[in-house]
């Protein structure tokens, strides 16, 4: 990859890095998965984007290799081993972790957190394709046919997912919600 492909590339992910973030944390429901799968794509679209097509959207491309790199991810899922923070190391010692130090950075995802739980945790209820095709939608205010597009699959489909996701999406937060808020919506 020659230089100005590189900066190209730089600018590009610098652009779009707090956005696909939040589409990778809406995937995966988890702050470290979501770091992760961003990691992952970022490479993978490093690596080819020589076959980036300049004239639709980089988010779309992104995306699509986001939405590809997380079903490999879930495919993989079973086999990857986890390391316990908690079990000692060979010599019997604790095993010592460096953490990043960011305040605001911290005090901003506790209030996103507190605030889109119930949302999260309905999303999480979904099946994938669902909850990418209504996040898609719905979050990030992609059109059907760039949906379709980052998705790999037809209008019609998308379409289908999109209708099918909010009605579980619905149902869920209906349930979740308290009793006086259910009568409320059940009133509109």
């Amino acid at each position: 990859m020659g230089k100005d492909s590189r900066e190209q590339f730089e600018s590009l992910a610098r652009q779009t890095h707090q956005q696909a973030f939040g589409f990778a944390f809406r995937l995966t429901g988890n702050a470290a998965e979501a770091e992760d799968l961003l990691q992952e794509s970022f490479l993978r679209a490093f690596r080819f984007f020589a076959r980036y097509d300049h004239s639709m959207p980089f988010t779309s491309w992104l995306y699509r290799i986001m939405s590809n790199t997380h079903i490999d991810l879930l495919r993989r899922k079973g086999r990857l081993q986890t390391l316990s923070l908690e079990q000692p190391n060979a010599d019997g010692s604790l095993a010592t972790w460096d953490v990043a130090d960011d305040e605001a950075t911290a005090e901003q995802k506790l209030i996103d957190a507190t605030l889109d739980a119930p949302l999260q945790a309905g999303l999480m209820n979904m099946t994938p394709e669902f909850r990418q095709a209504v996040v898609l939608a719905d979050v990030e205010g992609m059109a059907y046919e760039e949906i379709a597009e980052v998705m790999g699959t037809s209008i019609g489909t998308v379409r289908s997912r999109i209708h099918r996701g909010r009605k579980q999406l619905r149902r869920y937060l209906l349930k979740a919600a308290p009793a006086t808020y259910r009568s409320l919506i059940n009133e509109l």
